[in-house]
């Protein structure tokens, strides 16, 4: 294999996985939404969700998974659209760091 040839399969091969490694980034906002006590919810990993911010199937093929939650209590929580939150499903303000 010519070097030109080599140095083209690794470039498709780095690109191919980190498409695959990065979530899309569905908004640079969290979405304030009303949780039920004792309710499982599952947030959106891959962001491609319809239903954002959460699971709605569309990662099925995809090395992503949704997070399954619940929360103790009826409360108002800001859940992360970028899907690079450091407190997933939580929004972490890192939305404001992306390009």
């Amino acid at each position: 294999m010519t070097k030109d040839l080599y140095d083209d399969a690794v470039f498709k091969r780095e690109t191919k996985e980190n498409f695959m490694s990065e979530p899309h980034i569905a908004a640079k906002a969290p979405a304030a939404v009303e949780l039920e006590a004792g309710k499982n919810y599952a947030w959106c990993a891959c962001g491609h969700s319809k239903s954002q911010p959460f699971c709605d199937g569309s990662h099925k093929g995809t090395e992503f998974t949704p997070i399954v939650f619940k929360v103790e209590e009826k409360k108002t929580a800001y859940l992360c659209q970028c899907k690079h939150s450091n407190n997933k499903p939580y929004c972490d303000g890192t939305h404001k760091t992306l390009a």
